[in-house]
């Protein structure tokens, strides 16, 4: 059973719990980062139709978007270590934090490269053929035409993929990361005050999600003022 509920609690695990922002937002920003350079790459064969990789890039999108994250995270942290074994790897003394980092990274990929195709895909044809009528090359038309308006387009889905990703990072305590919910749980276990230590932890994640969402969509204006928004 727990204690009887004490607003104070709220207030001293708020201050508590701030420390562990800095793990929480390191695994946000290097998974999202990752898992935009590995969108691109799966983005790709799905984009120039290229047989053989789309459909490993399906595959891999079918997992990823089809299976729990947590499951994700014990088949990498558990079942990697033991592959690599065989081939003469180990990996013992490498950190949960990086096989976190990893299952996130390959997470958010998945939702990145569909991210990544629809916004491409919703970029005007014509655009492309009336950027190669007048003299620009592939890449040119690529960087000038086809990203800025793909760009605006995939904001708002981008900014729901980062705090989506800052959500399921409080699954990272179940593999020993003291991110906020780990360090939660050891506060609420040693002082025997669950509610109010989740209360304060509810508050912390809305606040750094509520500032992510303000400062995504003052991105997105400063994109509509410039005229680089879809039509």
């Amino acid at each position: 059973m727990g204690a009887s509920f004490e607003i104070s609690y709220v207030f001293d695990y708020f201050v508590k719990l701030l420390p562990a922002i800095n793990i929480t937002l390191i695994i946000v920003a290097s998974s999202i980062v990752i898992g935009l350079g590995v969108g691109f790459i799966v983005a790709l064969p799905q984009l120039y139709n290229v047989p053989v990789l789309k459909r490993l890039s399906q595959i891999y999108l079918s997992f990823f978007r089809g299976t729990p994250i947590l499951i994700q995270l014990f088949l990498f942290y558990y079942g990697l270590p033991e592959m690599l074994k065989l081939i003469a790897i180990d990996t013992a003394k490498v950190p949960a934090l990086y096989f976190v980092i990893l299952t996130y990274a390959l997470h958010s990929g998945a939702f990145m490269a569909e991210m990544i195709r629809a916004a491409v895909g919703a970029v005007d044809r014509g655009q492309v053929e009336a950027a190669y009528a007048i003299g620009m090359t592939g890449p040119q038309a690529f960087i000038r035409i086809v990203l800025p308006q793909a760009l605006a387009t995939a904001l708002p889905v981008f900014t729901n993929l980062v705090i989506a990703n800052l959500k399921d990072t409080s699954l990272a305590f179940t593999l020993g990361i003291m991110e906020l919910t780990g360090k939660s749980q050891t506060l609420a276990v040693m002082s025997r005050h669950f509610v109010e230590t989740y209360i304060s932890l509810a508050i912390i994640y809305f606040i750094i999600s509520f500032v992510l969402e303000k400062l995504f969509r003052l991105l997105e204006r400063r994109l509509q003022r410039k005229g680089l928004a879809a039509v």
